[in-house]
């Protein structure tokens, strides 16, 4: 890890924690979180490490922050969130900060970001029942709820974001400066 690594999973981090209380109430213990959408730009631009790294510190954050106690269920599972959504960085030809995202990207990013943010809420799910003894009925509903909010975020906000960032820069690169 280089200090660039470092710096970025700490700025991703603080505004995971800060704006991870920012929610429209949906459920027991669920809210409509736009901060899912910050994995999805950091992972995107910085890596499965990055966005790993960045979940886990950021919902620790937003859990003291909120609660007081911290949730290392969820916390995993949003840093799984961040991890799956990274796996695209890996992509040859992906490069939102040279304009270059193709379509196959897009797919790929969409289909990581919704399996990741499934596969994390089931993590959470198994945790909390195996290791804090939460009633399996609640969970249920907390994570089918947090599985179509966050899903909605990663479409409406998260991808977009994304593509929005990868476009600007394309437009910047075909500059040029006449004399």
């Amino acid at each position: 890890m280089n200090t660039k690594t470092v710096v970025t999973i700490g700025i991703c981090a603080a505004l995971y924690g800060a704006t991870g209380s920012i929610g429209v109430p949906i459920g027991p213990d669920t809210s409509l979180r736009p901060a899912i959408a910050l994995l999805a730009i950091f992972g995107a631009l910085f890596g499965p490490i990055v966005g790993f790294t960045a979940g886990f510190i950021g919902h620790i954050l937003t859990d003291l922050l909120t609660s007081g106690m911290v949730w290392w269920g969820w916390a995993l599972g949003s840093a799984l969130t961040g991890a799956f959504m990274g796996i695209i960085y890996l992509y040859k030809g992906f490069d939102p900060s040279a304009g270059l995202v193709k379509s196959k990207h897009i797919g790929f990013f969409a289909v990581y970001g919704i399996v990741g943010i499934i596969f994390s809420l089931l993590f959470s799910w198994w945790f909390d029942i195996t290791f804090m003894g939460e009633p399996s009925d609640k969970l249920v509903i907390q994570v089918s709820l947090a599985s179509i909010s966050n899903i909605a975020v990663f479409a409406v906000l998260g991808i977009p974001a994304v593509l929005g960032y990868a476009k600007r820069n394309r437009k910047a690169s075909n500059l040029s400066v006449n004399e």
